[in-house]
Formats: C-alpha cells, sequence, structure tokens
C-alpha cells in the first residue's frame, strides 16, 4: 500500500492585504504531493509574522490569541487525519478539509447565525438599504422561529441541516397560519436565500438549499392602473367625510406627481423648488434607490399642496401632505373604491402605475 506524506503549514498571505494592513493567515493541507488551503479566521500585520516558527512574533493579548488560535487549528487537522485513517478512509487534504468544515458548520446554529445576520442588515440601514427591507429579515426571523418550534419541536437547528424540505415547509407555513400571499412569501424566502449566500461565501455550509427550489412570483397579480376617465371620477367624487377626502388627496398626489408612498409620506419643504420659467419641481432621493427624483409638477398637485399647506398637525410633523400608515392608506382606498364605482383593488402601488396613463 502506497504510503501517505502528511504536512501542515500556517503562512501570512500577503497577496490578500487589507487597506488597515493586514493580512489573512492560513493552514496549508498537504498530503502525498495535493495541497488545498483553509482561512483560519484569522488576521496579522505580516511584519509580525514568523514563518519559520509560524507564529505570531508580538506578545500582546491579541497576539498571543493568534497563536493559541492556530494551536487548537493545528490539533483539529491532526485529529481529522487520524480520525479518517482510523475510519479507513483516505487521509487525503480535501477530506481532512470536510471533514473540519463539517465539524464547524454542526457547530453554528442556524437562527442563531439568521439572528446575527439581521442585526448586520439593521446596521446596513441607510447604506445599502431601507428600514423596510431589513424590517423583513426580523419578520422572516420570527416566522422562522415560531415555524421550526411547531415542525421540529426544537428551537434551534444545526445550520447544515436546512435543506429543500426545511423551505419548502417554511413557505407553505407563511402562507397557511400567517395568510401571507404567494408573492409575499417569495419575497420573504428571497432574504434567507441571501442569508444562505452568505453562509456558503463564508464557509460555513458548502450545499445550497435552494439549488432545485423554484420560488415562482405570481404574475397574474398584476397592479391595473386607473384610466384618465377613473382618475376624473376620483378627482371630482364627493367624498362622505373628511378621512377619506384626505386619504383620496395622498392617493391622487401620487397619481400625478409618480413617487412612491414612503417618497409621498417623507416629503418636505426642501425638496420643492421653482425653476426660471416658474415651473414647481420635486427634487428628491428615492428612499428605495436614492436615486435622484426631478419631477415637473402639475397643477392639481399644487393645489393638493396648497390645500395642506396650513395644517398645523403637519406642520408640527414637518410634512406636506396628511399620509397616513400604508395599511390604513390601503383600506380606505378600498371604501373609495367601492363609492365610485371603481371595480378595481385600490392600493398604494396602484398610484404610482397609474402615473404613466394619467400624467
Amino acid at each position: 500500500m502506497k504510503r501517505t506524506t502528511f504536512s501542515v503549514v500556517f503562512f501570512c498571505k500577503k497577496t490578500k492585504l487589507t487597506k488597515k494592513g493586514t493580512a489573512p493567515i492560513y493552514a496549508r493541507i498537504t498530503t502525498s504531493g495535493r495541497s488545498t488551503e483553509i482561512y483560519t479566521q484569522c488576521r496579522i500585520e505580516p511584519e509580525h509574522w514568523n514563518q519559520r516558527l509560524e507564529r505570531c512574533m508580538l506578545r500582546d493579548p491579541v497576539s498571543t490569541q493568534i497563536n493559541g488560535i492556530l494551536a487548537t487549528y493545528r490539533t483539529n487537522i491532526l485529529a481529522a487525519y487520524d480520525s479518517l485513517i482510523k475510519e479507513g478512509k483516505t487521509p487525503d487534504c480535501f477530506a481532512i478539509k470536510h471533514r473540519l468544515e463539517h465539524a464547524a458548520a454542526s457547530s453554528r446554529m442556524f437562527l442563531v447565525e439568521f439572528s446575527k445576520y439581521c442585526d448586520k442588515r439593521q446596521r446596513e440601514v441607510g447604506i445599502r438599504l431601507t428600514q423596510l427591507t431589513a424590517n423583513k429579515y426580523h419578520r422572516l426571523l420570527r416566522y422562522m422561529t415560531e415555524y421550526t418550534r411547531e415542525q421540529y419541536r426544537k428551537d434551534d437547528l444545526p445550520l447544515d441541516a436546512i435543506d429543500y424540505a426545511y423551505i419548502d415547509g417554511l413557505n407553505t407555513f407563511m402562507q397557511t397560519a400567517h395568510n401571507c400571499k404567494n408573492n409575499g412569501a417569495v419575497n420573504l424566502l428571497c432574504c434567507l436565500k441571501n442569508f444562505i449566500l452568505y453562509a456558503i461565501r463564508n464557509e460555513w455550509i458548502e450545499k445550497n438549499p435552494f439549488r432545485h427550489y423554484k420560488m415562482k412570483i405570481d404574475k397574474t397579480n398584476v397592479k391595473t392602473p386607473l384610466t384618465k376617465s377613473e382618475l376624473d371620477l376620483l378627482i371630482r367624487k364627493q367624498m362622505p367625510n373628511d378621512r377619506l377626502d384626505r386619504i383620496r388627496d395622498v392617493f391622487v398626489f401620487c397619481c400625478l406627481a409618480g413617487l412612491a408612498f414612503t417618497d409621498t409620506d417623507h416629503l418636505r419643504r426642501e425638496h420643492l423648488s421653482t425653476d426660471e420659467q416658474g415651473t414647481q419641481w420635486i427634487h428628491k432621493p428615492r428612499e428605495k434607490t436614492a436615486v435622484m427624483s426631478r419631477i415637473p409638477l402639475l397643477p392639481y398637485p399644487i393645489k393638493l399642496l396648497d390645500k395642506y399647506a396650513n395644517d398645523p398637525e403637519l406642520q408640527v410633523k414637518g410634512k406636506l401632505l396628511p399620509v397616513p400608515s400604508n395599511q390604513k392608506m390601503n383600506s380606505h382606498l378600498k371604501e373609495i373604491a367601492a363609492i365610485c364605482n371603481i371595480g378595481k383593488n385600490l392600493t398604494t402601488h396602484v398610484a404610482r402605475h397609474s402615473w404613466a396613463t394619467a400624467a
């Protein structure tokens, strides 16, 4: 039987130097002339690394901790090599790496790591994503916690235990227990998919449970915009009370200005300007993408802004329009649609779709 040669070398990879001047420390496992590398999760300034001793030369607490981690890594590599021999398996470098990574993945718990990822997303609000998007991750965490306890009778699962069956069952759970529509459930599953890809990039898991999972958007639930005649009817119709009148005004403003609901809610006086020709404009970055919107205002939206210019409640809040919560807005729009005999499902999102046909 051919004898297997085996060696472990720790080294500082200077080719991956960061802006802070630190480089990652890798372990290179070599067996019978074949080698593979494992990132130890440690970084060091290259000038503090002693390649002959394979350790950090400094004696401060951080360097001492790094040296301790590397010693533990070496012990774990030797243990993996020894266990493969005892099991009668070929102890090649790739089998050793797989054994080590599998042990690391098994020690990571799914909901614990996803909770940390939710906090990471929360810290990215205003930089990479909006507050509404960050809130979706925490909402998904709540649903997954309920589902795991109900379906698996456990508070958490190992990260590498998440498979196709878990995702499919979670999808069904969200649509039944929490009355999520198909597109809403798919939207939340995309958050989970982002986390899975994050875990793969960190080499916590190898297989992607979403690999064969099809997430189909229901394209039959298309937002039907208002026609010009329907919008004219909505503008002229006398509302039975002030509550619906204010909701109608906000909706019409969105239809004629093309602003999304959240952008209308956050519209402030500093976002308005007038050019040399006397045309009034909205100059405002979109909440979702931060792309600057440059929108010329039509006469009726200007009239609506003037209508609420002296509203004391809005002045205190610094707002230009009486925008309620999205849930209240959609609920009241159903009443307005019935009053106007408009056989369409009016929502805040329909307003933006109507802009193309009405403006």
